[in-house]
């Protein structure tokens, strides 16, 4: 199972904070608990703050409890420490199936 997850970040500095020091700590911690980073990117149009992120969960697994785990873990909050998580003002999250093309 694949997730789009979009963070809209408060400010550009907080969305390069974001980027570039702590979703790059989440690849390593998200790969220990099975979940791969396909793909992260930053949103570079119309002054949008958003990081824009591609996860794919092992076979089997309930996103929603998956992520509940990886937040909950040591390995999480070390990730963002030193991170004010106020400057992330929305997530959004959407679940993709892959589909063979004719």
């Amino acid at each position: 199972m694949l997730q789009l997850r979009i963070y809209t970040l408060r400010s550009r500095q907080a969305l390069q904070l974001y980027a570039g020091i702590h979703w790059t700590r989440h690849v390593e911690t998200f790969a220990a608990f099975g979940i791969a980073t396909e793909g992260v990117w930053t949103e570079q149009s119309g002054g949008a703050n958003r990081l824009v992120a591609l996860i794919r969960y092992p076979a089997g697994a309930d996103p929603d409890e998956l992520t509940r785990v990886v937040m909950g873990s040591p390995e999480f909050a070390s990730d963002m420490a030193g991170f004010d998580v106020g400057a992330i003002t929305d997530v959004q999250s959407v679940l993709l199936e892959p589909r063979s093309l004719p």
